[in-house]
């Protein structure tokens, strides 16, 4: 689309197509993105001979609102948190307690040495034994073996020194 053509477009409609989008979705800060997008999406693909420009702006608008309303309508929003079923909320506030301790695991992770912190990784999240991490490292297995010892008391004391539980 010539973009002339489109600026024109844009001072010509662009308030009216506002105030339908904030008509719909009650909110200006979502009803300025609509309006960008549905304007992008003339730049994108409105065909130079199109009849009614304006109509077309308009179903483009409309149907944005409703992909946004529909993916909204699976978001719970903070506000209705207290609504949320306490089992769901247990379950969550779980998660979020898991993912704090997966964080602190990382961070402590990386404060070991580069080869001590290799081989846990390799060790536990890798599911490897002791005999491949030696052959992937160059390693004897009994070096191996002492290298992940060292680096679970390592860990085991920069979690605890946090104040972490492992």
């Amino acid at each position: 689309m010539n973009s002339k053509l489109l600026q024109m477009f844009f001072e010509q409609y662009h308030n009216d197509l506002y105030i339908y989008l904030r008509a719909l979705c009650h909110d200006p800060v979502v009803a300025e993105d609509l309006l960008q997008e549905t304007f992008l999406k003339a730049i994108l693909s409105l065909p130079d001979d199109h009849v009614n420009v304006r109509a077309w702006l308009y179903m483009v608008a409309r149907n944005l609102y409703y992909n946004y309303a529909a993916r909204r309508k699976h978001q719970t929003p903070l506000e209705e948190w207290h609504e949320v079923p306490s089992e769901l909320k247990d379950e969550v506030l779980e998660q979020m307690l898991q993912d704090e301790q997966r964080m602190r695991l990382h961070r402590a992770l990386e404060q070991l040495s580069e080869t001590r912190r290799e081989v846990l990784v390799l060790q536990y999240f890798g599911g490897f034994s002791q005999k491949e991490i030696a052959s992937m490292m160059q390693l004897s297995p009994e070096n191996v073996r002492v290298l992940g010892h060292r680096a679970k008391k390592d860990l085991k004391r920069l979690m605890e020194e946090k104040g972490n539980d492992i």
